[in-house]
């Protein structure tokens, strides 16, 4: 009888090709895999799930491996994420991955290791990483995941296997989001404007995402209706730091929590390399609702062009027809292109440290001349 594909690879035929053929009792897994593929495919549940096998084998209780891998509580499980506010790095690697790697598992017959965001590991953490992939220990696997895994260090991504995973159909997202009581046109609109990335989907569709939709709309619109002197800019800016300080503020919480039981001699410390995470933190998660509630207004310019140009069906904001229609009337394409271009143009500029606020301000006031009628 054939074995079950590994839970979460049912729409990634490649992923459950290559892992179902490494999955034990059997399988000879490699030492380290890329996971590729667009945000929200799926990588981090298939990556979780492929840990639990791994682990789980020749556990006394495998059930029971499984369900601490799942609940991130297996002592031979890592998982590693960027504390840089754009960057993976040195940090991140040296002590929790390479030197980790080199010391045999806790109780397990593997040790695994899960790198989210690799694309952004910087050189001096690669060269950190590289003796780890060259000579790997027998019983270390490294699980690396990248939703631009072509942006990956050559010097890594050769030395992997890799993994593709492929964007979610739109419909797919749309079905998930309805299990959590999203409406179809909502959902649809959350799905379209994600792009397949069913976690970004959920973002925008769940929780404060409609506000930042929202904002965003503002922000477009105002350029388009010669209203920017009501300084839309500043309802984007104060949902990012909202959505920073309450990153930040979780973080904290969860300081506080386990801070006493860090010894006395090490708290300083501790104090110390918790107030640059939060430093990091804070502005990592700011600057991407930043870039993300630019991205939603550019799309709406998207739309917009789409409807000038006579196809109506390729808008993504398909629970706002009315306000599209109404904003579409009588525009010029290549206006509405040329928007869409200083949007995107100004997003790259942001992880360059401009002053995100004037760089708003000017956006916006270069969109009001580029849409003027």
């Amino acid at each position: 009888m054939a074995a079950a594909p590994l839970k979460g690879t049912e729409l990634h035929p490649h992923a459950a090709a290559v892992l179902g053929a490494a999955l034990p009792p059997g399988g000879r897994p490699s030492h380290a895999y890329l996971f590729g593929g667009p945000a929200g495919a799926g990588k981090r549940a298939v990556a979780l799930a492929f840990a639990a096998e791994l682990l789980a084998e020749g556990a006394p209780d495998p059930d029971g491996a499984r369900g601490r891998v799942e609940r991130g509580s297996h002592p031979d499980l890592t998982w590693v994420n960027p504390s840089g506010a754009h960057e993976l790095l040195v940090g991140d690697i040296d002590t929790a991955v390479v030197a980790a790697a080199a010391r045999t598992p806790f109780e397990a017959r593997r040790r695994v290791f899960v790198i989210e965001r690799a694309d952004t590991m910087i050189e001096q953490a690669a060269n950190k990483m590289l003796k780890t992939l060259e000579e790997p220990p027998p019983f270390a696997h490294l699980l690396l995941l990248s939703d631009r895994p072509g942006e990956v260090l050559p010097t890594i991504a050769s030395r992997c296997q890799h993994v593709r995973f492929e964007a979610l159909p739109e419909d797919e997202v749309v079905v998930r989001l309805g299990r959590e009581g999203v409406e179809p046109r909502p959902a649809r609109a959350a799905a379209r404007l994600a792009r397949g990335d069913a976690r970004l989907a959920r973002e925008l569709a769940t929780g404060d995402g409609p506000k930042l939709r929202a904002a965003a709309q503002r922000f477009a619109r105002a350029a388009a209706s010669a209203e920017m002197a009501t300084r839309p800019w500043r309802d984007l800016l104060a949902q990012a730091r909202a959505r920073a300080d309450a990153a930040v503020a979780e973080l904290d919480e969860r300081h506080a929590a386990t801070i006493e039981l860090t010894a006395k001699r090490d708290r300083r410390r501790a104090e110390t390399e918790h107030a640059e995470r939060s430093r990091r933190l804070g502005r990592r998660v700011h600057t991407q609702t930043l870039d993300l509630e630019l991205a939603l207004a550019g799309l709406w310019y998207r739309d917009l062009l789409c409807i000038a140009l006579g196809a109506p069906d390729l808008a993504a904001n398909v629970d706002r027809a009315t306000e599209l229609a109404a904003d579409a009337t009588g525009r010029d394409p290549g206006a509405l292109r040329r928007a869409f271009e200083l949007v995107d143009d100004t997003r790259q500029r942001l992880p360059l440290n401009v002053t995100e606020e004037l760089a708003c301000e000017a956006l916006a006031y270069r969109l009001e001349r580029a849409l003027a009628l």
